[in-house]
């Protein structure tokens, strides 16, 4: 009866795990953007979560035990994470050609770190609120309970406000732009988009039904970001998805002032949809840089 766990063992887990889960709960919502399978794909990660949250949980009463072959099975986790990561991947890849627009490898890429950073959320909050719970074991339970709780959704709240990601309505302003179609050629308030269009249905479309944005960057070294390729794709991907794709869509940036042009033949013309799905599409980590690190000094500059 000695390797028997204790109630008070049994509660601490028990609340570390529902605290942890619900760190995983809360935080999925926030990518309903990018995920193309919920609900079915929303218990594949609630399910990661709730095992990520468990292993946080046990961690605590597995030292306190001197078991410590139990708390290796936290690096076993980390490999299922990043399996996760590696899945989410493959998976968003295989869709690529079922998507109006590609979203793109870096797109991609940053969806499925998000994915698996989110089950580290869920392991880390339920290892905070065991680690409280255990430091003020003093016999009465319920303020035990209440100060995990609390003290785990603090650390999830530092944690997302730490992986909160920025969008493009941070850095540039947008705005509706004319479209012209000269010949063959397609402009955007002047600025030259593509020559693409050779048929007179091409033409006669984009004119009555297309819709374009301008991207303009609030600052000048903005312009390195919403140059990069993936990047554009990305504003792009979410543009389209937002209003839909009859046809026609294209990326083009503008070398002299640095401003990017989306430009669609949408399915559904809402341009207030348009406007605010630019807005908000999210910026890539591997296309952000920082303004501070250019500075020549810090480059070895004299």
């Amino acid at each position: 009866m000695k390797d028997m766990i204790s109630t008070d063992q049994l509660v601490l887990i028990v609340t570390a795990l529902i605290v942890g889960f619900l760190a995983r709960v809360i935080t999925i919502k926030e990518d309903y953007r990018q995920y193309p399978s919920y609900p079915n794909g929303y218990l594949i990660h609630l399910l990661t979560g709730f095992v990520a949250a468990a292993l946080g949980a046990v961690a605590i009463p597995a030292i306190m035990t001197k078991n410590f072959v139990a708390v290796t099975f936290l690096t076993l986790a980390i490999q299922q994470f990043r399996d996760v990561r590696k899945s989410e991947r493959e998976s968003l890849k295989d869709l690529e050609n079922t998507e109006f627009t590609p979203r793109g490898d870096a797109y991609i890429d940053g969806i499925a770190k998000t994915f698996e950073s989110r089950n580290y959320f869920a392991l880390v909050v339920s290892l905070a609120t065991a680690i409280t719970m255990q430091i003020l074991s003093a016999g009465m339970l319920w303020m035990e309970i209440a100060a995990g709780a609390v003290v785990g959704f603090i650390v999830l709240f530092i944690l997302k406000r730490f992986s909160k990601g920025k969008a493009v309505g941070d850095i540039a302003e947008v705005r509706m732009g004319k479209i012209e179609v000269k010949g063959s050629e397609l402009f955007v308030d002047g600025i030259y988009v593509t020559n693409q269009l050779g048929s007179d249905n091409a033409r006669e479309m984009l004119e009555k039904e297309g819709i374009a944005a301008v991207i303009i960057p609030k600052e000048e070294h903005f312009r390195i970001t919403l140059d990069n390729f993936g990047q554009r794709q990305a504003v792009l991907f979410e543009a389209v998805k937002a209003v839909g794709l009859k046809r026609y869509n294209f990326s083009r940036k503008d070398y002299d002032k640095g401003y990017v042009v989306i430009t669609v033949v949408p399915l559904v013309r809402r341009e207030d949809a348009f406007i605010e799905a630019i807005l908000k599409a999210p910026l890539l980590e591997s296309s952000k840089k920082s303004h501070a690190l250019m500075n020549t000094s810090l480059l070895g500059g004299k």
